[in-house]
């Protein structure tokens, strides 16, 4: 039997999802908290985002680190919410079968922390919305495809497109709309995602040593480790530098 390069040589699974729902509930039901705080369903009040946790610059800078990643759970008005809730809707099953749940959870968190650090570096406005994390699911797709279009065939590299098209389009998207859309959220979730994904990312392999040639599915023995070293070096930018405009 051949081995892959590292890891433990098993036969590809389909994991169980449900912490998928779990974020888009807490995300749904936080929505409706602001709302209710705010007395308005469509668009929950500045001064109630700001309390329950949104990205702002000079509070982030006087220690509120947590901001980083509660503003991911924020959206600024019923549109926003549709729109990242159908998203994780579409990507985070995909995701979250593919990477299991325990690494789908470091992909989502570490993309919505980068995102939100990315944010406030460059961006001195107010932000929330879990936009980061989401483009993070995109990016962490990608690399997955990516790594297995070999394995896969041309469904393989016909997802690479797909999903590089997706995230191309919404970034042209909020650049057309400057000013309205936290493009360095979008960003900075994007590469946290792509770059999570390349260390937790499952790598697939055909093993010729059966006959029909059976799909394997392997791990890399350090991915962990350098998730969790991504995870502090987003923070130490956001402690160490100043964010924009404070």
């Amino acid at each position: 039997m051949i081995q892959p390069p590292h890891g433990d040589a098993r036969p590809a699974t389909r994991p169980r999802v449900w912490l998928t729902w779990v974020l888009l509930w807490a995300i749904v039901l936080v929505y409706v908290i602001s709302c209710l705080l705010s007395g308005s369903l469509f668009q929950p009040a500045f001064p109630v985002l700001i309390v329950l946790g949104a990205k702002e610059n000079s509070l982030v800078a006087a220690g509120e680190y947590w901001r980083l990643l509660s503003a991911t759970f924020l959206h600024a008005n019923l549109v926003h919410i549709f729109f990242n809730s159908y998203a994780l809707f579409a990507l985070g099953p995909e995701s979250e079968r593919i990477y299991g749940t325990a690494r789908f959870a470091a992909v989502y968190f570490i993309a919505g922390l980068g995102g939100s650090v990315a944010s406030y570096l460059f961006s001195p406005a107010p932000a929330v919305g879990a936009s980061g994390a989401i483009f993070g699911l995109i990016g962490a797709l990608g690399i997955f495809y990516y790594l297995s279009r070999q394995a896969l065939g041309a469904f393989g590299r016909m997802q690479v497109q797909s999903i590089a098209s997706i995230a191309a389009i919404n970034l042209v998207i909020g650049f057309a709309s400057a000013g309205t859309i936290d493009n360095w959220g979008h960003m900075g979730g994007l590469v946290s995602g792509l770059l999570a994904g390349l260390a937790l990312a499952p790598r697939l392999s055909v093993d010729t040593g059966f006959f029909p040639p059976v799909l394997v599915r392997w791990q890399l023995p350090w991915g962990w480790a350098a998730a969790a070293a991504l995870a502090l070096a987003l923070g130490a930018l956001a402690v160490l530098l100043p964010g924009a405009g404070v």
